[in-house]
């Protein structure tokens, strides 16, 4: 029993005729992307910082656990 294949076909690519011009770098500010909601750039030392996170972690989890214990299970 043989298979039959489909031949190959070869895709040559497009002759340019012109050079074409160097692309520009475009600057943009990641912060004002589209996709980014609510970040935004803050100068050096005025980060926020990370113990903000940990806290707020810290009272996150505190809050929902002392919220679940009101159900018996």
């Amino acid at each position: 029993m043989s298979v039959q294949h489909a031949p190959v076909q070869r895709v040559q690519a497009p002759r340019q005729t012109a050079p074409r011009p160097a692309a520009q770098p475009t600057v943009t500010d990641p912060a004002r992307r589209p996709d980014v909601l609510l970040r935004v750039r803050r100068p050096p030392g005025q980060e926020a910082s990370a113990w903000w996170f940990v806290g707020a972690f810290l009272v996150f989890s505190g809050a929902v656990t002392a919220l679940l214990s009101f159900f018996p299970g």
